[in-house]
């Protein structure tokens, strides 16, 4: 009985919201690349604000980071509560140059800025990466997540390889069907739906994981949060010991490495930033984009208290038990059966989100950036979008395929992160010189595109002295965390670009004359508020800080 409940409880909220998506798009799409892609740049703050919150919050975050929790403590929030300080400089700084530039793309205002050459080569970086890397990891992570919180093994009788493969073919086809016959603007309004789900849900964990933590020590809630804040206090320690536990963030990488990668996913991934491309504002970007950065500081409630809660739980009685099986195991304990189906079906929209909105960015690179402007310069746009439909298609068959084989990875979190820096770190360094000079040509911004994703894929995969350390595999022997590595490797290409400008630099470039598509004039509270989010960031990790570990 309670399994029926469930699975109808998950099956109702599933349709519901699907329902209630296309009600609300219905018509509104259109067949034309701006209103496919960009939601004919009509969302609101907060859609903007629900979108970036679930298309970041989805399995590889609540069980890989619940997971490191549950292996190293607090301090694996730097993740959560750096992205505030990154959103804060999307605001202020790369939102309005994206926008009164006018592009769809990443690799289209490279292009812009550069030429196609540079152009051509973003668009292809990020295709590769999106395709091979990112959305196989989210499949992977949802299924594995609702495979264990459903306990789909024993539902079906059907062995845990097979049942890992049922579930993901079934997640990436629902999610198909938004990103591929939706596009954007369905995207981000089945997003803003499921976020409203997937916050109380994760609040509800938390509690009742608190609660149940307490029963175990013959009380209740209050008995749990005591347990947690006066047991294995040193895991309460937002400055992380410098060990080579897999998911460890030693204190100085903040600095370095964990605040680029932050930096190039909140303010130039274009899974990301191409909700904010589609604000109807600067004014309602800036609002929506700085609002996520308060809900990000929330965000430790979700992806680090269960984890802690978990190892209370979990870490003397099953030392044996794998990290990312650490939440699924803890939903499942916790969560009365109506509410276990109710949340894994928030649980599926994230799942949903991440993968259709890497999904339609990865046809929207295709459409705009190969399509348009290589194989078919002269298409109108319902060819483009139609383009991006079937490569849509394409990318989804070859991901569901390749997720499965994923399993076994000690760390998922550890794996993205790791695979992210490849190509995160060239493209922000060619980025922010575009930004903030002129003299930089294109020859120069395309051969460190290259050279900065051979170097980290060299350093990454050379098996020579290679050893993990922290959340990248990059620089072993001792003298170097990976973190600090891809932060030279950024310093390297950024100084690189400068010279190149310095010795030969760019002719000068006619100005744009067309006008931005959309108002930008700036919100008056966005630096006030702005520096309000990254006050409450460092007074965080003060609450919490112990030096000693140092």
């Amino acid at each position: 009985m309670d399994t029926l409940l469930t699975i109808v409880s998950l099956v109702g909220l599933t349709a519901a919201v699907g329902g209630l998506t296309w009600w609300l798009t219905r018509g509104k799409t259109g067949d034309t690349s701006d209103g496919y892609f960009l939601a004919g740049r009509s969302l609101g703050a907060g859609v903007i604000a629900g979108s970036l919150m679930l298309t970041n919050l989805s399995t590889e975050q609540l069980v890989g980071l619940n997971g490191d929790a549950f292996r190293n403590g607090l301090h694996v929030f730097v993740w959560e509560v750096v992205a505030a300080v990154a959103l804060a400089l999307m605001a202020l700084v790369f939102l309005p140059r994206f926008l009164k530039s006018g592009v769809t793309t990443v690799p289209q205002y490279l292009g812009k800025r550069f030429d196609a050459t540079t152009r051509d080569a973003c668009t292809a970086i990020l295709v590769l990466a999106y395709t091979f890397i990112l959305l196989p990891v989210v499949l992977f992570s949802g299924g594995r997540a609702l495979v264990d919180i459903l306990d789909v093994t024993a539902l079906t009788g059907l062995s845990d390889t097979a049942a890992l493969w049922i579930t993901v073919w079934a997640v990436g086809l629902l999610g198909s069907v938004y990103a591929i016959f939706g596009g954007l603007k369905a995207v981000a309004v089945s997003d803003t739906l499921n976020a409203f789900g997937l916050l109380i849900g994760g609040v509800l964990i938390t509690v009742f994981g608190l609660a149940y933590l307490g029963e175990t020590r013959g009380g209740g809630f209050a008995e749990g949060l005591n347990v947690l804040r006066t047991e294995h206090t040193d895991r309460l320690n937002s400055i992380a010991p410098a060990t080579d536990v897999p998911g460890n963030v030693p204190f100085g990488t903040i600095f370095t490495g964990v605040l680029l990668i932050n930096l190039y996913y909140w303010c130039t991934n274009q899974v990301i930033i191409q909700r904010t491309l589609g604000a109807s504002s600067l004014k309602a970007g800036q609002q929506g984009v700085l609002l996520a950065g308060f809900l990000k500081v929330l965000g430790p409630l979700i992806l680090v208290v269960p984890g802690l809660i978990a190892f209370h739980l979990y870490a003397d009685t099953e030392p044996g038990l794998p990290a990312n099986q650490v939440y699924g195991r803890l939903v499942r304990d916790v969560l009365p059966a109506a509410l276990t189906g109710l949340f894994a079906a928030a649980l599926l929209g994230a799942i949903l989100s991440s993968f259709n909105s890497a999904l339609s960015s990865t046809s929207t690179l295709f459409s705009l950036g190969v399509f348009r402007e290589r194989i078919r310069p002269d298409a109108d746009e319902s060819a483009v979008v139609a383009s991006g439909r079937w490569f849509g298609v394409f990318v989804a068959l070859l991901a569901m395929t390749l997720a499965p084989f994923l399993d076994g990875q000690q760390s998922i979190f550890n794996y993205i992160q790791t695979m992210n820096a490849l190509y995160f770190i060239p493209i922000l360094a060619v980025v922010c010189v575009g930004f903030f000079t002129r003299r930089v040509g294109p020859r120069a911004a395309t051969a460190a595109l290259l050279i900065g994703v051979a170097v980290n894929a060299a350093a990454a995969f050379v098996p020579v002295g290679i050893t993990a350390k922290g959340a990248a595999v990059f620089v072993s022997g001792g003298w170097m965390h990976g973190f600090h590595f891809v932060a030279l490797v950024w310093v390297v290409l950024v100084v690189g670009l400068l010279i190149a400008g310095a010795v030969a630099p760019a002719p000068p470039k006619p100005a744009d004359p067309a006008a931005p598509p959309i108002d930008l004039t700036p919100w008056r509270g966005a630096w006030p508020t702005a520096l309000l989010l990254i006050a409450i960031v460092v007074g965080i990790y003060a609450c919490f800080v112990d030096l000693g570990v140092l």
